[in-house]
């Protein structure tokens, strides 16, 4: 899954929406399998969202129920307490005006803690944690990085919850200004990313 819009990404190749594989992260989980067996024991609590974030973060059930009133797609930052880069990202990327503001007009923006220990409830599945020694993985943190599990990741669904992206690694903000408003404001429907990157006016140029 997400292959063919890491091509986008990279090399311009395929034609937007045409190029990239929608799957509801319900079934993702099911064609995994359901349960990770080879987990096994208890883990961390889901880490609170930070009031002093710029970015309007929900819980992924918060974002679940604003959906219901206005459809939006969704951006989920996942990430674990132990991960460095998680907390960069935070620092230098998140908490950047211009990044803020598109997350919060253009998305749902969603904080997940891979590590998580409690349900969540989606489309009529329960997704559990599943322990793994002294930590373990949240299945639905497996479901969405389909099960390659790297952090900081961040995915981007579609106002119905299905797949557009996950996107692994840290991003300095100057970077990923560049993708969220190519996804938020649907250029990656219509236009291959180097035509987007061709017309793509920073609002970083000035700074430098």
């Amino acid at each position: 899954m997400g292959p063919d819009f890491y091509v986008n990404l990279r090399s311009g190749s395929g034609k937007g929406q045409s190029a990239m594989r929608k799957c509801n992260i319900v079934a993702l989980i099911l064609l995994m399998g359901g349960p990770f067996s080879l987990f096994g024991q208890t883990a961390s609590t889901n880490t609170l969202i930070s009031e002093e974030s710029p970015v309007k973060w929900l819980t992924f059930e918060q974002a679940i129920e604003k959906s219901k009133t206005e459809k939006r797609k969704i951006f989920i930052d996942v990430f674990t307490d132990w991960c460095g880069w998680c907390k960069v990202m935070d620092k230098n990327t998140f908490s950047e005006a211009n990044v803020a503001k598109i997350l919060n007009e253009k998305f749902y923006p969603v904080k997940f803690n891979a590590e998580q220990t409690e349900d969540v409830v989606f489309s009529g599945t329960t997704f559990k944690f599943v322990p793994s020694g002294s930590k373990g993985t949240h299945q639905l943190a497996a479901a969405l990085l389909n099960n390659q599990l790297s952090y900081p990741t961040v995915v981007f669904l579609d106002e119905e919850f299905r797949m557009i992206q996950p996107l692994p690694g840290y991003q300095k903000a100057e970077d990923f200004h560049r993708i969220i408003q190519f996804i938020g404001e649907d250029h990656f429907r219509t236009q291959k990313w180097a035509e987007w990157v061709s017309s793509y006016k920073s609002p970083y140029t000035e700074i430098k």
